[in-house]
């Protein structure tokens, strides 16, 4: 028996992975792209994964740009408008996972902008009464505490929060 388990062979061994050329890897690539929409810097690791050098990452990444594969605009509005409906995530939460994933501020905004609206108010309300129905806390203030703490921790504007809890659940 081999110290790491019970088989013997190397089939646990990682495979070490075939470098592809940049007419492979642009081919792999856009599948990947057409599938959903993915960010800069997305692409720009699963190309280095490939074994690409940066000079044909580069390329790769203009040619997606110009053949309509990469948009981060387009990638802002369906990241936005999926982690809120999907998630109930708020507005600040996705303006900061728009930012680790490296984009502009102007596409942020842009993403930003399917958030507007009363459809926010009233799901942030939801979560709230949800989230509220489940705790078995007995003080009010605690309670309060306890439900704007986890809106906020989903990405909500405190002020709003606040707000709404304290006319949702008063004294």
């Amino acid at each position: 028996m081999s110290p790491r388990g019970f088989y013997s062979d190397d089939s646990e061994q990682p495979k070490s992975k075939r470098r592809l050329s940049p007419t492979e890897a642009l081919a792999k690539i856009q599948r990947y792209c057409a599938y959903q929409d993915r960010s800069h810097k997305e692409v720009k690791t699963k190309l280095f994964e490939y074994g690409l050098y940066t000079g044909q990452v580069d390329e790769i990444i203009s040619q997606l740009i110009t053949d309509g594969f990469l948009n981060e605009q387009r990638f802002a509005k369906a990241y936005a408008g999926g982690k809120f409906r999907m998630k109930k995530w708020g507005r600040l939460k996705i303006k900061q996972e728009l930012e680790f994933l490296g984009l502009t501020k102007n596409c942020i905004q842009q993403g930003l902008k399917e958030l507007e609206g009363s459809d926010y108010t009233k799901t942030l309300k939801q979560l709230l009464q949800k989230k509220a129905a489940t705790l078995k806390e007995q003080n009010p203030f605690h309670k309060r505490d306890k439900v704007a703490r986890f809106a906020i921790g989903k990405g909500y504007e405190p002020e709003l929060v606040w707000s709404l809890v304290k006319e949702l659940l008063p004294d």
